[in-house]
């Protein structure tokens, strides 16, 4: 039997708030999961390649996102290790930058294995155990895709984000009497290990504010949006302008 000791740290355990967070090795998913630590979420972060957290409220997951066995085992383990799952941040994602007819079956394929096959496969687990208590938030990180850029080469991005986009309205007024929340933030060109700084300067110019994005400005975005209650069913562009017009 369990002492009270153990019970009031059961029940810590179970009380704190849980965020699975994809992608989160690097650029904007390594600085989501430290805006969550810093209010004193629990964290399951998972991603292709990622180390062990020296933390015990950091869970690490290796695994292709693509796959539903990978999805799966996330969710078990978030539920074995702290109890519940509050929120999903479905931030992993690749981009191909070709012109669209230079795009090959193997690169389709690999775009929409991550980008839609892996947000389809958590999020509706996530959302299955987010209905058990009748609350949580899934937050799609999707990207400023509205218009397409000359030269941007954004065929894939926009056939995959701007599904992601979409289905965000859909999902938050599917689940809006079930106390589940579904929002993205839409982002410009980020500074992340994708892009060679030598290019930062060219890139920034795509955005009316003149630069790149912070990939901390759009974990901060995430976490504005996990704290805004009353705010389901929106695309949050963090993009310096990028999506009202150049």
């Amino acid at each position: 039997m369990r002492n009270r000791t153990q019970d009031i740290l059961w029940k810590d355990k179970i009380m704190a708030k849980v965020v699975i967070v994809t992608g989160a090795s690097q650029g904007i998913g390594a600085e989501i999961v430290k805006a969550f630590r810093k209010l004193d979420y629990r964290i399951v972060a998972t991603s292709r390649t990622i180390a062990p957290s020296e933390d015990p409220n950091i869970l690490t997951v290796v695994g292709d996102i693509g796959d539903p066995a990978t999805a799966q085992h996330i969710i078990s383990e978030a539920v074995a290790q702290f109890g519940r799952v509050d929120t999903l941040v479905n931030n992993a994602g690749i981009y191909i930058g070709k012109p669209f007819t230079d795009n090959s079956v193997e690169d389709y394929n690999a775009v929409m294995n991550v980008n839609m096959a892996g947000f389809f496969h958590i999020t509706k687990l996530a959302i299955a155990e987010m209905e058990k208590h009748s609350s949580g938030h899934v937050v799609n990180i999707t990207g400023s895709i509205d218009n397409g850029i000359s030269g941007g080469h954004m065929a894939l991005a926009a056939l995959t984000k701007g599904g992601l986009n979409a289905v965000t309205r859909v999902l938050a007024i599917e689940y809006a009497k079930k106390g589940i929340r579904v929002n993205a933030v839409a982002p410009g060109v980020t500074k992340t290990p994708m892009h060679p700084e030598e290019h930062h300067e060219m890139l920034g110019t795509f955005h009316p504010l003149g630069r790149m994005g912070e990939a901390g400005e759009v974990a901060s975005a995430v976490v504005f949006l996990d704290s805004a209650e009353f705010v389901t069913g929106e695309i949050l562009h963090v993009d310096g302008g990028q999506s009202a017009g150049r």
